[in-house]
């Protein structure tokens, strides 16, 4: 056997190596066990988390920031899986839009996407959607006792489900709750409003508009998820049912009688403007001292809590909707989740899940919220055991009195998941109803002829 005798060059060569092994070795293998150490949570999981790696799956939301905190905690789910996501942002209104085309046209663009839970009566209608059951129970798949579906919180996973069935995973949520200037209403040694009747009273005390200070504001602005986001909730509360007889029903006496208390309250008390205002047109007037109280979506806190842009810090208090003629409270039960697209292939769909999985598990609904290392921290997280962490009770109650209480009293107790009707033609009789109620808002309609009219164009719908 030739004897080896090394050169300079290959001495220096393998110096070279041997040196720079000793200065990046150490390095790589404190990243490597960082990111083991990221990683351990979801390793615990008995599952094969790498079982489709290679894959390569879009995954569509709006350009929010509780998705932000996802995108940013990406490549942890590409070092677990080896699965390659990649996101589209798309706004609100688009993103129902594009979605319903991509699902309709069967392409599979879309492995799953930021879905309405509204959309899921007319997914599963046309079975677009795969049920979530499938997955949940393969074992292959899914480590229930990892997951734990039963720490979701019930009413969003209730607002996803049809006929029994989960379609979408709840990532990120809201309720409706009363917000209101506590200063303000200590002065004037009133109390957050437990009726409705309380809250127009509220109202009546605190508007001086000679001061620029309004005693209410509502979401007025045309949508099916703007001012018909806000309007069932009263509607539900005056006791009006939408499926009366098996049949849907958006006229008559309660509808007449909740549509009357919404106008009256954004005529009397309402800023003008409010007539056109989204959420977070209400949210910047309250935020600017201009508004003494509000009830929309719980996440609207951390909008009036932005210190650059505030001036109300420190004085915002919260309570849950009031009490309606009918002696119930009625939240919105409002959800982004995430379904599967039937049109894609088994591998994909694997992974789609995989990614699901991900994104809702506890661990990584923690890292995108009072974990974050960002500066925006999320006040929807979609479970139970996270709002009773007390390093997230501590972040959220900086929101203002009594916002954690007012919240979870909200999930646990005031959600209804009829509040708005589960049918496949909502997204026209959304429509529809909101031209109604701003017709009447308007004034270019009585209350009684918007509703009847609204009656008459979704009949045929429901026919249909």
């Amino acid at each position: 056997m030739p004897s080896f005798t090394p050169t300079r060059r290959t001495l220096l060569k393998t110096g070279t190596a041997a040196a720079a092994f000793a200065t990046i070795g150490p390095a790589f293998l404190r990243q490597a066990a960082a990111q083991d150490a990221d990683l351990a949570p979801y390793k615990s999981a008995q599952i094969d988390w790498q079982q489709v790696s290679g894959e390569i799956i879009t995954v569509a939301v709006i350009p929010a920031s509780y998705f932000e905190n996802l995108i940013t905690l990406a490549p942890q789910f590409k070092a677990l899986t080896g699965i390659d996501v990649r996101f589209e942002k798309i706004p609100p209104a688009q993103i129902r839009q594009k979605s319903v085309i991509d699902l309709t046209s069967k392409t599979g663009t879309y492995a799953t996407h930021a879905a309405d839970p509204m959309y899921y009566a007319l997914y599963a209608a046309n079975k677009w959607v795969e049920p979530l059951d499938t997955y949940l129970n393969d074992k292959s798949l899914t480590d229930q006792a990892w997951f734990k579906l039963d720490d979701i919180i019930p009413a969003w996973r209730s607002a996803n489900g049809i006929d029994g069935k989960l379609y979408g995973m709840p990532y990120d949520g809201e309720v409706t709750i009363q917000v209101y200037r506590k200063d303000l209403y200590d002065a004037k040694g009133l109390k957050p409003a437990d009726t409705l009747e309380a809250y127009m009273t509220n109202a009546a005390a605190l508007n001086t508009p000679n001061d620029r200070v309004w005693g209410a504001a509502l979401r007025g602005v045309a949508g099916a998820g703007q001012n018909m986001y806000i309007y069932p909730s009263i509607f539900r509360e005056f006791g009006g049912d939408w499926m009366k007889g098996g049949k849907l029903t958006v006229n008559g006496p309660e509808a007449e009688a909740a549509l009357a208390w919404y106008i009256d309250i954004m005529k009397r008390y309402a800023p003008t403007a409010a007539a056109n205002w989204n959420w977070p047109d209400i949210a910047d007037a309250f935020s600017q001292g201009t508004v003494a109280s509000y009830i929309d979506a719980h996440s609207s806190a951390s909008v009036i809590n932005n210190p650059e842009k505030s001036k109300v810090i420190g004085n915002v208090a919260y309570a849950r909707w009031p009490k309606g003629p009918s002696g119930k409270r009625t939240t919105s039960i409002w959800n982004w989740g995430f379904p599967i697209n039937s049109a894609l292939p088994e591998k994909k769909r694997k992974a789609t899940w995989l990614f699901i999985q991900w994104a809702a598990s506890a661990e990584t609904q923690a890292r995108t919220a009072h974990r974050f290392a960002g500066p925006t921290k999320r006040s929807g997280v979609n479970r139970t055991s996270v709002w009773k962490d007390p390093d997230y009770i501590k972040l959220m109650n900086g929101f203002g009195e009594n916002f954690v209480e007012a919240t979870m009293g909200a999930l646990q107790e005031d959600t209804d998941v009829d509040w708005r009707p589960r049918v496949p033609q909502w997204p026209a009789i959304g429509d529809t109803m909101a031209t109604a109620i701003q017709s009447a808002l308007s004034g270019q309609a009585t209350i009684k002829a918007a509703l009847d009219d609204a009656q008459r164009r979704i009949e045929p719908m429901m026919r249909g």
